[in-house]
């Protein structure tokens, strides 16, 4: 029998979009082409699959950065078809040349490129692209061979990359998809501009997609700050140790004006927003859900209505206010909180960390029905846990793109299951953060937030190792020196300007998540060479020479962490 509105257990998916900026921003030319593959892949079957299941809803939070690469790959997508103007990523631009460079260490990169691709759900699922990535180890192990390569194969390879990254609910929609499938081999020029076209048509068209679901109330899109810094550690660096009381901290253990920046971040990432989607975001994905009580302060100074982070952040708050038993034996840990003081009138909500990490991590290996039928059971129990439903808000929250690569079809039947078994239970309001407060969702209050993140409930994945700290050391110097080139007024409004931007790249969060040996090593090399130039650059706009340190490697990956650490769990 179908409970009445205010008895139905309200779920909230909550699906986050980030990429960092991925640009050398001086030549606007991009180092990696993540951004627009995770779009042609990921951003685009998520909007699909909502479209598709109209009593499907979900909060979709979106990086500033992001939005940006993707407009930009839009225009210069655009440009290149219209005016041959040269595209500024090196992988587009190999599929799109009449001819490839015949020098071998170029040739090996167009093969590694082509092989970064998930081994047995992308290559290995289409037997061409397969005999083409079996190949390409004798090139590898070779060399000197690739000179003589014919330019047809690595053609082919990067054909194949790019259709396999091409999302499930457009290879089962487009018929130009279809027939380059289909063709397997011997690819044209002709062939390969067909499929730039099918590219750009979806950048063209996927914030719109969103917008619109948004506009019909079926998604609530939110925001996080512009590039994805840690805001605790830039307001207090001794907040990780909240959580971790004995973990090193670097050198300087406060970050120089780090509180300017927060806002400068929030203010740059609204606008943003604002400019894409035409409205400003009531609710905030804080970067990688890092809260604290300062953190959900400023975030109030901006009418947010909700931010969110992760389960355990909640378990230690709950712990250090002597709060666990009561909350865990009368209250119950799925709802919404505020932390004290009243002024503070935030919703903060916590991530149901074993639910999302099942999607995340263990699902992949199941079969569809079987994986959706395992989440419906720990929801309903969760319902039948408590015969009061007021109140309570189950928050599955996970990144929208790195997890689908290790799903058959992209997670096609998952989550196409997913949203009708969520969005036709009885007992189940599909519903979004906002829409909990509009109802008037009683929150619990919390005396205080134990400063954390979404992984572990700590900031180990960003500070604490000697990598990572070193890292955090680099940026403080770099950020003192922007202040004393800021202070001697040397630099015009322009030139401040792009100073600032660079500056907030510097300070993204995603460089000190690959800092350490337990990342794999191709991952820690791109993203630790990227964010010495990144550094060295800023040097450069304010006038001064780049340190010499910055020109040495000073952290390398061994590891082989699960998802190829692009995720985490919540729990360790």
């Amino acid at each position: 029998m179908s409970s009445s509105v205010e008895d139905k257990l309200k779920v909230v998916v909550c699906w986050h979009m980030h990429q960092p900026e991925y640009r050398d921003l001086r030549k606007n030319e991009y180092q990696l082409p993540w951004t627009y593959l995770h779009v042609i892949k990921d951003y685009v079957d998520m909007v699909d699959h909502l479209e598709s299941i109209p009593g499907a809803r979900a909060v979709v939070n979106f990086t500033p950065t992001l939005l940006e690469q993707i407009e930009d790959y839009k225009q210069q997508i655009k440009d290149f078809l219209r005016h041959n103007t040269p595209l500024r990523d090196p992988l587009l631009g190999n599929l799109t040349s009449s001819k490839l460079p015949s020098s071998p260490p170029l040739r090996l990169q167009i093969i590694n490129d082509c092989l970064r691709a998930n081994r047995e759900r992308l290559i290995d699922h289409y037997p061409a692209y397969q005999k083409l990535a079996n190949m390409s180890r004798w090139f590898l192990d070779n060399p000197d061979t690739v000179f003589y390569l014919d330019e047809q194969y690595l053609f082919d390879l990067l054909m194949w990359h790019h259709l396999a990254w091409i999302g499930e609910t457009v290879k089962r929609k487009d018929q130009r998809i279809k027939r380059l499938i289909h063709k397997e081999s011997d690819y044209t020029l002709n062939d390969r501009y067909l499929l730039l076209e099918v590219i750009g048509e979806i950048h063209n068209t996927i914030i719109e997609r969103y917008r619109c679901l948004a506009q019909s109330g079926q998604v609530e899109l939110s925001v996080t700050p512009y590039a994805h810094p840690i805001i605790p550690l830039m307001l207090d660096i001794n907040s990780a140790r909240e959580a971790m009381p004995d973990v090193p901290l670097p050198e300087k253990t406060a970050y120089p004006g780090g509180k300017e920046r927060v806002h400068w971040h929030i203010k740059q990432g609204l606008d943003i927003f604002k400019n894409h989607f035409g409205f400003k975001p009531v609710g905030c994905w804080p970067s990688e859900g890092a809260v604290s009580d300062a953190t959900l302060e400023i975030l109030s100074e901006y009418d947010f209505k909700w931010a969110a982070t992760g389960g355990s952040v909640l378990n230690n708050s709950l712990s250090q206010a002597g709060m666990m038993d009561e909350v865990y034996n009368d209250i119950g840990l799925h709802r919404a909180y505020t932390v004290e003081p009243e002024e503070s009138k935030i919703n903060c909500f916590f991530r149901d960390d074993g639910l999302s990490d099942l999607i995340g991590f263990t699902y992949s290996k199941w079969h569809a029905d079987d994986a959706v039928g395992n989440l419906m059971e720990h929801l309903e129990t969760i319902y039948h846990y408590r015969e009061d439903q007021r109140g309570r808000v189950v928050s599955i929250i996970l990144d929208g793109e790195n997890a689908w690569e290790y799903y058959p079809e992209n997670g096609y039947y998952f989550l196409t299951a997913l949203y009708k078994s969520l969005a036709e239970h009885p007992n189940i309001e599909l519903t979004t953060f906002s829409d909990c407060i509009d109802l008037k969702v009683e929150p619990t209050k919390l005396p205080s937030i134990v400063a954390g993140s979404w992984v572990y409930g700590s900031f180990s994945t960003w500070i604490g190792d000697s990598a990572k700290n070193r890292g955090w050391d680099m940026l403080i110097q770099a950020k003192e020196c922007f202040d004393k080139v800021v202070v001697s007024g040397e630099l015009d409004a322009g030139e401040l300007s792009r100073a600032e931007q660079q500056l907030a790249v510097c300070e993204g969060s995603d460089w000190f998540w690959w800092f350490g040996d337990y990342n794999p090593a191709d991952s820690v090399s791109s993203f630790e060479s990227l964010f010495r130039l990144n550094l060295s650059i800023l040097y450069q706009y304010l006038g001064v020479r780049p340190p010499s340190y910055l020109t040495q490697v000073f952290t390398q990956g061994s590891g082989a962490p699960a998802a190829g650490g692009t995720m985490r769990p919540g729990q360790e």
